[in-house]
């Protein structure tokens, strides 16, 4: 089903799913201020300078989008929910790790802002 904004998205969920959905939805907010909430490839997804995060309800978990890559400390963190992929799953029988989800989503923002950085050096040249 094809949902036009984040809140459309959650309302097709459990009651229980949308509440750790927006948990999700929260945490990302406060953790980038600046994103736009958008819907993208059809689930919920936050824009700052490009793409930072996507997020899934699934049957029985929430999935997180893209992989943690470049922070050694952080895809250590994220080991533990990491699929095949790289892509995270939050099983939700277990507390949602709301505090590694914010430093993602930090993270996230601080790449987007040096890749922008970086197309502006290399275009005014």
């Amino acid at each position: 089903m094809k949902s036009k904004d984040i809140d459309s998205y959650i309302a097709t969920f459990p009651t229980k799913v949308q509440a750790l959905l927006n948990k999700v939805r929260r945490t990302t907010r406060a953790a980038a201020p600046k994103a736009t909430e958008v819907i993208s490839y059809r689930i919920p997804a936050f824009k700052q300078n490009g793409m930072l995060v996507y997020f899934a309800g699934f049957k029985n978990h929430i999935g997180f989008y893209p992989p943690v890559r470049n922070d050694a400390a952080l895809e250590k963190a994220v080991a533990k929910y990491a699929g095949p992929k790289g892509n995270l799953k939050f099983p939700y029988d277990e507390p949602l790790p709301l505090a590694l989800i914010a430093r993602i989503v930090r993270f996230r923002v601080k790449q987007n802002l040096a890749k922008a950085a970086g197309k502006k050096n290399s275009s005014s040249r």
